[in-house]
């Protein structure tokens, strides 16, 4: 049996779109692409930082990788591997996970880049520039190959490297000065 993908004219029909699964969708030329999923250290290294985040601002405000954002370009959609909320995103959110463009955008968004050059290029251009378009004011970059953080600030509409930190180095956030991350804690995850 041929099975017929759904096709969608808008980000509001996806929206309203339900296929009674719990996969991930990104939006891409109106056609629905299952997002695979991550691998065994992207999951350590997101689960490591979402414990600390929720040690400092409470579990509300800290999303893992379900929450979806609105973006503009293609895909449509993107499901950062952690994202801070404003407070007011806790109610606007508790009907469905989503960001829309038309809502504040989140404090932090967090990626962690997985193995393969296409991977890469998402995560430091492609979602980097997506995330700036939608003025998120801080977006790191998290390097498991290269054991690295990329901290970027929004300036003036543009993201200015706050610095890539490595090894011993306290990863520094604009946002969330009172945070005491070594980078190599994030990266003990080895047997």
């Amino acid at each position: 049996m041929l099975e017929v993908k759904p096709r969608f004219q808008s980000f509001e029909e996806y929206l309203a779109y339900d296929d009674s699964s719990d996969k991930l969708y990104e939006l891409y030329n109106g056609e629905l692409i299952e997002m695979p999923p991550d691998s065994g250290i992207n999951v350590q290294v997101a689960t490591f930082l979402l414990i600390q985040f929720v040690a400092l601002l409470g579990y509300k405000r800290v999303r893992g990788h379900g929450l979806e954002l609105e973006v503009r370009g293609e895909p449509r959609n993107r499901y950062p591997d952690l994202t801070i909320i404003r407070a007011e995103h806790i109610q606007q959110l508790a009907k469905r996970n989503t960001i829309r463009l038309s809502m504040l955008p989140p404090l932090l968004v967090v990626e962690v880049v997985s193995p393969g050059e296409l991977q890469r290029d998402r995560d430091f251009i492609a979602k980097r520039l997506q995330y700036q378009d939608c003025g998120i004011p801080e977006y790191w970059i998290i390097d498991p190959e290269n054991k690295t953080v990329l901290v970027l600030e929004l300036i003036d509409g543009i993201y200015h490297e706050v610095g890539i930190f490595a090894g011993d180095d306290l990863v520094i956030s604009p946002q969330f000065q009172e945070l005491s991350l070594c980078v190599s804690q994030i990266f003990d995850y080895q047997l």
